[in-house]
Order: C-alpha cells, then sequence, then structure tokens
C-alpha cells in the first residue's frame, strides 16, 4: 500500500463524529461556508456553484455524496476547493466539510488497506486507512470518488 500512495500530507477533514483526508496536493484553498448559488437539475449532492476568486466553482455536498444524513452548516463548515484529476482533465469543485481540522503527515507503513466491509460508506472511495487513538482516519481515493459520470453531472449542470 505504501508504495502507491505518494501523497502522505493530508489536509484531514471530520463528518460528524468520522475523520477523512485528502491529499494535500489536490487541495486549492480552504474557505469559510457560504450558501452556494442553487443549480436546477443537478444530482442531489450538487449544492451550486460557489464564488472562488471570480469563478463558478460546483460544489459538492460530501455527506450527501457518501450517503450521511445532511446537517445545517455551522461556524466551523468549510468548502475544500480542489482540483481533481478525473480521466483526461483536472476538475476544480469545492467540497463541504463540517469542519477542517489539521494538515496531517501519514507515514507509509501507517496507511492500511481500504476495508471491504465494515464501513458504512463504498470502499472503492477510499485510498487507505490510518490508525489513531480517537479511532481512524479515512484517506479518499477522489479520482474514484468523483466518477467521470459524476464530473460529466457536474460539467452540465454548472
Amino acid at each position: 500500500m505504501s508504495e502507491v500512495f505518494l501523497e502522505r500530507q493530508c489536509v484531514t477533514l471530520g463528518l460528524g463524529a468520522e475523520v477523512f483526508a485528502v491529499p494535500v496536493a489536490f487541495v486549492r484553498e480552504i474557505l469559510d461556508y457560504s450558501a452556494p448559488s442553487a443549480l436546477p437539475e443537478g444530482p442531489a449532492y450538487l449544492l451550486g456553484l460557489t464564488d472562488v476568486r471570480g469563478r463558478g466553482t460546483p460544489t459538492l455536498d460530501l455527506r450527501t455524496k457518501l450517503g450521511l444524513p445532511r446537517v445545517p452548516p455551522s461556524l466551523a463548515t468549510r468548502i475544500l476547493v480542489l482540483d481533481v484529476p478525473v480521466d483526461d482533465r483536472i476538475l476544480s469543485l469545492g467540497l463541504v466539510a463540517d469542519r477542517v481540522i489539521e494538515v496531517a503527515t501519514f507515514e507509509p507503513g501507517e496507511i492500511e488497506a481500504a476495508p471491504d466491509i465494515g464501513v458504512p460508506w463504498r470502499s472503492e472511495y477510499i485510498k487507505g486507512v490510518v490508525r489513531r487513538d480517537q479511532g481512524f482516519v479515512v484517506i479518499f481515493d477522489l479520482p474514484r470518488l468523483l466518477t467521470s459520470q459524476d464530473a460529466a453531472l457536474i460539467a452540465q449542470a454548472a
């Protein structure tokens, strides 16, 4: 697993009690939450467009994408603006998280393979997991989380 996972620095984020991570290499910036402008006829997880430096950036509700219940935004809610390679292009988008925790460095030996069962979300979205005293940090495989079908739906809606 460690030879495949090169991005050891990750931004950790929380969704309820769960902790996830995205490689720093994909994170362009982190914004305070402001409600995206709604788009008609988009998928349920597409909240709308967020103005990021003058560009309309499609913004996804990560909870909905993972099958978790929606919650109202709080003062800790953030939008992670990401540039994710999907197929032959870079998809710029925002992901809404309940909170951003920290930038963490994971040693290759700490990263375990994604479990096939026992998690409430689809394991193909997971690059690996890291054990911590408080539980697990789940590292997203962002190109798999955002499939080419998602990319097409987001582009069409935007």
